[in-house]
């Protein structure tokens, strides 16, 4: 069963915790749950006795896409551990990015976030990772570069002085591409902006492994949902 909050009795002011449960009683063993707010999930799993999977919480974390990148990486370097990972734009707004770091760093990459300070979170108190305002000093080092997108849809104040500008500074132009070793990997979370972040002749060049991750976001939830109800396993 598909909800969304628009045609939900949310909008007619019922509480999210009624609402949850009200679906619950009608016999699910799953929630998955894609929220604006920060922590939803978890407060949902505390309410209701179903299976409750994160499918992003507001800037907070976004633990399946996460998954499936991890196998992604392992399927084309064969491990996520050793690897210079830089995860390159808006990471203030991302919950991608988030669960990327958290993910990567814990099978033992090596992460670096690329950005102006302005896309930076406030504080990186207790993220192990490094930080760079060069893109071009750092893509010869990388073997995954993981763009992205420009949330604009989350900002409330300028941050940049243009797409232009963020484009010439930190886009993954054609120009740059080569700068990147002959095995390195472009990543993406979609959706894609062409020409802003990553440049469409990129996108579609064979290092770009974008649709691979999608086709993995498909078996790594499946998994996910046999683990939650399938396998008989406790979790």
């Amino acid at each position: 069963m598909n909800f969304s909050i628009n045609t939900t009795s949310v909008k007619k002011g019922e509480s999210l915790r009624d609402t949850v449960q009200t679906i619950e009683a009608m016999g699910v063993d799953c929630i998955v749950v894609r929220h604006g707010s920060a922590g939803a999930p978890w407060r949902i799993a505390e309410w209701v006795e179903a299976s409750v999977v994160n499918a992003g919480d507001g800037w907070h974390e976004h633990p399946t896409q996460a998954l499936l990148d991890c196998y992604t990486v392992r399927q084309h370097l064969g491990s996520v551990g050793g690897a210079r990972i830089a995860i390159v734009g808006d990471i203030k707004h991302s919950r991608v990015a988030r669960s990327d770091v958290l993910a990567f760093t814990t099978l033992g990459a090596d992460v670096t976030l690329v950005a102006p300070p302005t896309l930076l979170p406030p504080s990186l108190d207790g993220w192990p990772v490094s930080v760079s305002h060069d893109l071009d000093a750092v893509l010869p080092k990388a073997d995954i570069v993981y763009l992205l997108r420009m949330q604009r849809e989350r900002m409330t104040e300028a941050l940049i002085p243009s797409l232009r500008e963020y484009t010439a500074r930190y886009g993954l132009t054609a120009g740059r591409a080569k700068l990147l070793d002959d095995k390195a990997l472009v990543l993406h979370p979609g959706p894609m902006n062409r020409g802003v972040e990553i440049a469409a002749e990129v996108a579609d060049l064979p290092r770009s492994v974008v649709i691979d991750q999608v086709r993995n976001g498909v078996a790594v939830r499946m998994a996910v949902l046999f683990l939650l109800l399938g396998s008989g396993a406790e979790l």
